[in-house]
């Protein structure tokens, strides 16, 4: 997944003439988060690395990035909670990231991996409807805009490897750590009998 990925456009285009981004930036375990919201939506969620060319590419297509206000309270809050072990608070954001109709629907569906599981790049593709597709999910997944709150951290290989991350596998593994997730270095520690689509979750003394 890439925080910082291809920015795209809410619906095939850029973002209107000017339209207004209100940004701002948080602080937390893994690293500097930049957050990008309008309209009441997250549009990006960026690690630190990736937010030079994210802004880039904003501007770039003529929008206007403005600091200061109160329009990024919620998620700001949201993301502290789920830092400090609430993990489901960043679950209900709205979150309208730009990109084309198939990126998005993808993105849509990472929403739906419960907190404390992984799903392969198999078992996404065909969530979506492109059960051979899977190399092309995985591009849509690593363009995803908005970090965290479409949670493509928590797609995984098949064999159980975390494989490729944009924020890098060390935040991979914590990202699946904290919400739950039973890991041996960088994969899942164990697989129900069968091949299950489900990893086991984490518990206490497990």
């Amino acid at each position: 997944m890439s925080a910082g990925g291809h920015a795209g456009s809410a619906r095939g285009g850029g973002p209107r003439s000017r339209e207004a981004f209100e940004v701002g930036a948080l602080r937390s375990p893994i690293g500097r988060l930049h957050l990008v919201a309008a309209a009441g939506s997250l549009r990006a969620l960026s690690f630190a690395e990736a937010w030079p060319r994210r802004r880039a590419e904003l501007e770039a297509r003529g929008a206007r990035l403005l600091s200061g206000g109160d329009g990024l309270r919620r998620f700001r809050e949201a993301l502290e909670r789920y830092f400090e072990g609430e993990v489901e608070a960043i679950a209900a954001l709205p979150a309208e990231p730009a990109g084309t109709a198939f990126q998005r629907r993808v993105w849509a569906a990472l929403r739906r991996i419960p907190v404390g599981r992984t799903w392969s790049y198999g078992e996404l593709a065909a969530r979506v409807g492109r059960p051979a597709g899977a190399r092309a999910v995985g591009a849509a997944n690593g363009a995803n805009p908005v970090a965290l709150v479409l949670p493509c951290h928590r797609v995984i290989g098949a064999d159980g490897r975390l494989t490729g991350y944009g924020g890098g596998l060390s935040r991979k593994r914590w990202l699946l750590a904290h919400e739950g997730v039973a890991l041996a270095g960088d994969r899942l520690l164990r697989r129900p009998p069968g091949g299950g689509r489900r990893y086991a979750r984490a518990r206490a003394g497990g």
